[in-house]
């Protein structure tokens, strides 16, 4: 079962949060590391339906990291991505330049808290729900927030990048 706690938990996405005085709960479960999706894996563990649920990608947009926040039930449209940003083409980033841009480890990259803040767009269907969860930046810890905070906080474009996987 999920742990629920309003208190931030030493993560820089829950002290954003907290400086911001948004209003957000933490969710804690036991994150095993053979999960073959991390983010179905939270779905699950929270007993949360997994278009609530949203994970945060990072893409190279015609040499720029930008990150992708979609539902975990779906995928990312990779062009769909490059085009809410004005760009041509998209790739998934490298693994090392997330980890070393982001300052969290891949399974665990909040698309708030960031070390260098990087241009965010969030696919639209979040806007459907009163909360959704997203990384709180470690693996087995999801943050309840309000859409509209997590656009605010990030400066998010709202676009339709999701597709269904």
């Amino acid at each position: 079962m999920a742990a629920k706690n309003r208190q931030a938990s030493g993560t820089p996405a829950t002290a954003l949060l907290s400086k911001e005085g948004v209003e957000f709960t933490v969710h804690t479960y036991d994150h095993d590391p053979s999960a073959a999706s991390y983010g179905q894996e939270a779905a699950d563990a929270m007993g949360v339906e997994p278009d609530r649920v949203f994970k945060t990608l990072v893409a190279d947009v015609d040499g720029d990291l930008v990150v992708a926040v979609v539902p975990v039930s779906g995928a990312l449209d990779l062009k769909a991505l490059a085009t809410a940003v004005g760009g041509k083409k998209a790739a998934m980033a490298d693994p090392a330049a997330v980890t070393r841009t982001t300052g969290y480890v891949l399974g665990g990259v909040s698309p708030l808290g960031q070390r260098k803040p990087l241009p965010t767009v969030v696919d639209e269907t979040a806007q459907l729900f009163d909360t959704m969860f997203c990384s709180a930046g470690k693996r087995g810890m999801e943050i309840e927030l309000a859409p509209g905070d997590l656009v605010r906080l990030t400066d998010a474009v709202v676009a339709e990048i999701g597709r269904q996987g």
